[in-house]
C-alpha cells in the first residue's frame, strides 16, 4: 500500500501495513485525547488492515455494490439460524459501519443514508455482541466490543483524522464537515471547522468565518 500526499503528491510506500495503521491509529488517539484498551487498539488496527483489501468488504452475494446495506447485514442477524452466525452477522455490521464512517465521511453528505445512520447501526451492533459475550472464554472479546460501542463515535473521528490526514479542505468540504458536527456533535469535526476559520452555529443553522 502506498499513502498518497495531495499537499506535495509525492507517494510514500508503506513497508508493513498493520505498523502503518498501529502508528496513524496510535498517533490519532492521542490528539483525540481518547484512550482505549490494548486489546480494542488491536482490533481496529486489525480491521484497518483487513478492509485496506477491497475484496475484504465484498460480500458473497451476486450485487454491483461495495457492500450490502447495513440493512440487510442487520436482517442477516435477526434471521441467522443460530447464536453463533448472528453474532458473526452482528460483528461484520458494526465493522463495516466503522469503516465506512471513519474513512468516507465527507462522501455521506450526497447520500441518502447519513453518517449518524453508521455510528448508530454500528454502535447498537457492538453493543449487542458485548452483551451476548458476558461470561465464559469469549469474555474478553466482549469487552472490546463494549468499548467499541460506548466509544464508537469517538473513534470514528480518530478514524477521520487518519484519512484526512494529507487532504486539502475545499469549501464544499466544510458544508460536509459542517453537517457531520450537526447530526453527531463530533468533536473532530468543530475543531477542524475552527481550524479552517469556520465558527459553528447551531441554533442560527448556518456557519459563521471568523
Amino acid at each position: 500500500m502506498t499513502q498518497c500526499n495531495v499537499a506535495d503528491m509525492q507517494v510514500v510506500p508503506v513497508a508493513n501495513l498493520t505498523e502503518f495503521f498501529r502508528d496513524a491509529l496510535q498517533g490519532a488517539l492521542g490528539h483525540q485525547q481518547l484512550k482505549v484498551g490494548d486489546q480494542t487498539e488491536h482490533y481496529v488496527v486489525n480491521l484497518l488492515t483487513l478492509f485496506a483489501r477491497a475484496e475484504a468488504l465484498q460480500d458473497d452475494v451476486p450485487t454491483r455494490a461495495a457492500h450490502r446495506p447495513l440493512a440487510a447485514l442487520l436482517a442477516d442477524a435477526n434471521d441467522a439460524p443460530s447464536t453463533e452466525a448472528r453474532c458473526r452477522a452482528l460483528q461484520r455490521l458494526g465493522d463495516v459501519s466503522l469503516f465506512f464512517a471513519g474513512f468516507f465521511a465527507g462522501s455521506f453528505a450526497r447520500k441518502l443514508v447519513g453518517i449518524d445512520y453508521h455510528i448508530a447501526m454500528g454502535g447498537r451492533a457492538y453493543g449487542t455482541l458485548a452483551e451476548a459475550m458476558t461470561r465464559g472464554p469469549r469474555r474478553v472479546l466482549g469487552q472490546v466490543f463494549g468499548e467499541l460501542a460506548t466509544k464508537f463515535q469517538p473513534l470514528v473521528d480518530a478514524l477521520n483524522e487518519i484519512s484526512e490526514t494529507a487532504y486539502r479542505h475545499s469549501d464544499r468540504d466544510l458544508l460536509r464537515l459542517y453537517e457531520v458536527w450537526l447530526k453527531t456533535d463530533s468533536r473532530r469535526a468543530h475543531a477542524l471547522l475552527e481550524r479552517l476559520g469556520v465558527a459553528p452555529a447551531r441554533s442560527a443553522g448556518l456557519l459563521r468565518t471568523h
